[in-house]
């Protein structure tokens, strides 16, 4: 049922997990693809390794930030962890990144022969980058992706940011050089705070923003791409559960993968996001998730296509929550108000902004359309 064809790559389920420490080395790879992972991405590796800095993560209740920057393996110690990666099955998808396409498609070349099943390519590190990013060029990214596909018989995937004026047109460019699929997104370059007492930032300079926080930003990196590029697509960002898994596979992804969720819940929450979709996906009677790629894409409209139609809330029979008055405070307009424990709505007030069908804990407000 959740059997999934990406890029060629025959799945076992769409979710992987994503490029990063927990995938680290060889063994690192096999217990994320023995956790029931469909697939897992190495670390990306780079040509010359450098020193990690300490401290490098940190975090808090809605995500992380991270300024690790690369594998500390070099390209040929890759050719054991490989091996071991691979030992027990599954797939392995080696990233690889580089300042120059020849650089890029060296590295993957190598990775091929050590057994690599596809390449993805990431043309971003918020920790190092400034904002004139390479995944803003699309004519770098166009040559970058263009000589490795050139070097391998690998299907090549392109792991985009969202720091870029026009995604569209670098996925197109991915696809033009003849590129298998796009990964959407990295990281999000930011601080992830401060402390005020001391006037110190968390981590002591900019890094990659990921969890919760850019969920967002992927669900509509993912959409805009699906939208206008006919490409495969891996979404990433903020997946942390079964439901946003879905989320993003109705916007247009193909696969999924995760990565701060493993990095701060552990591996097993791969293996629980795959058994609550494959159990939605039976209540829902779905065959397969192919299904329900894009569904949501039909109700995503230009802001040029949205009616300015009269709407107004209104209040349903359902009790309050006890002490609850969140759409009171929520209401700019004062339209609403409470008496004697029950909540009513002044249609001559409400301009039916929808705000409070979102902070309503019971559900009890709905809009009018």
């Amino acid at each position: 049922m959740l059997k999934t064809d990406f890029m060629g790559l025959k799945l076992s389920n769409p979710v992987m997990i994503a490029a990063g420490p927990w995938n680290r080395d060889g063994k690192g790879i096999k217990e994320s693809l023995e956790a029931g992972a469909g697939a897992a991405v190495t670390e990306s590796i780079v040509s010359d390794t450098v020193l990690d800095v300490r401290p490098r993560i940190s975090c808090d209740d809605n995500g992380a930030q991270n300024i690790r920057l690369y594998s500390d393996i070099q390209i040929e110690g890759w050719e054991r962890e490989m091996d071991i990666a691979k030992s027990s099955g599954g797939i392995v998808i080696g990233s690889v990144s580089g300042n120059t396409a020849s650089e890029v498609s060296y590295l993957a070349s190598k990775l091929e022969r050590f057994g690599a099943d596809a390449i993805e390519i990431s043309v971003s590190n918020p920790a190092v980058e400034s904002l004139e990013v390479v995944a803003s060029n699309a004519d770098v990214v166009y040559q970058m992706t263009k000589e490795c596909v050139s070097a391998v018989k690998l299907p090549v995937i392109v792991k985009l940011s969202q720091n870029t004026t026009n995604i569209s047109k670098v996925a197109k460019a991915v696809k033009d050089a003849g590129g298998s699929g796009v990964t959407a997104i990295n990281t999000v370059r930011g601080i992830l705070g401060v402390d005020i007492d001391s006037a110190v930032p968390m981590l002591s300079t900019y890094g990659g923003i990921s969890g919760e926080y850019i969920r967002p930003f992927g669900l509509a990196s993912v959409a805009t791409i699906a939208q206008t590029v006919d490409i495969p697509i891996c979404g990433v960002g903020g997946i942390s559960e079964y439901k946003h898994a879905i989320e993003y596979i109705m916007l247009g992804a193909s696969a999924v993968q995760v990565g701060t969720a493993v990095m701060l819940e552990g591996r097993d929450m791969i293996r629980k996001i795959v058994q609550e979709l494959e159990i939605w996906a039976q209540d829902n009677e779905f065959d397969d998730l192919s299904e329900i790629r894009g569904k949501a894409l039909d109700n995503l409209k230009s802001f040029e296509e949205m009616k300015f139609e009269p709407a107004v809330a209104r209040a349903n029979g359902a009790s309050c929550n006890e002490n609850c008055e969140k759409c009171i405070s929520a209401c700019m307009y004062n339209a609403i108000t409470k008496k004697a424990g029950s909540i009513s709505v002044d249609r001559s007030r409400c301009t039916g902004c929808g705000l409070c069908t979102f902070v309503c804990p019971a559900n009890k407000l709905k809009l009018d359309l």
